[in-house]
């Protein structure tokens, strides 16, 4: 097996980049980026910790994560399991990555920045759905941001109803859980309380 070791390495296999590859990137939100943001109701948020790396899905209604202004953005945190595994590498690392998602569309965003996380009652409370206002409020500093060609997208059908899985072909969280926690979670009855208990904590 040969590896690569070296950067010079990986520029001799794969050249350099061109230049639509490099004018793209910026470090701030310009309109045209803007127009992702806002429509996207998806993010994988990437944070490295002391344990490791982590990439946690994060997703609400459409332009959820706000655009305070073109430095900054802001992405309410909501109910969930409270690992809170990406914030507690945000406190320890505030390094962040962000890769947001259009349903229908083949061009992603990328976000780079540092992130902290605040709690201001104004601040969480602006971002209420429900009734119930943001747990906290991840605010990103951006270091660069640019699109990302469809090349991915386009290649795995991500967005083609022909191709979606059937979920029943799938295990269940509950049979996952059953056979993790050896037994001492029923994975029937987890699945069966969970549409109800998913309702509690949406927002």
């Amino acid at each position: 097996m040969s590896v690569i070791t070296t950067v010079e390495q990986l520029e001799a296999l794969y050249g350099v980049p061109g230049e639509a590859s490099l004018v793209k990137e910026l470090d701030h939100v310009i309109p045209e980026y803007a127009a992702f943001i806002e429509a996207s109701p998806f993010v994988a948020l990437a944070t490295s910790g002391p344990e490791g790396l982590d990439c946690s899905p994060r997703g609400d209604l459409a332009g959820f994560v706000r655009i305070h202004d073109p430095k900054t953005l802001m992405m309410p945190d909501r109910r969930g399991n409270n690992r809170a595994d990406s914030l507690k590498n945000i406190v320890r690392d505030p390094r962040v990555g962000l890769l947001f998602l259009v349903p229908g569309s083949g061009t992603t965003l990328r976000v780079n920045g540092r992130a902290h996380i605040t709690t201001d009652t104004a601040l969480c409370a602006s971002f209420t759905v429900d009734g119930k206002a943001a747990r906290s409020v991840t605010v990103v500093d951006i270091d660069a941001v640019y699109f990302q060609c469809a090349r991915a997208i386009v290649r795995s059908e991500l967005w083609n109803p022909a191709r979606h899985v059937e979920p029943k072909s799938l295990p269940t969280p509950g049979q996952i859980l059953e056979i993790t926690s050896r037994k001492n979670i029923d994975g029937e009855t987890y699945d069966k309380e969970w549409p109800e208990r998913a309702k509690k904590t949406m927002w």
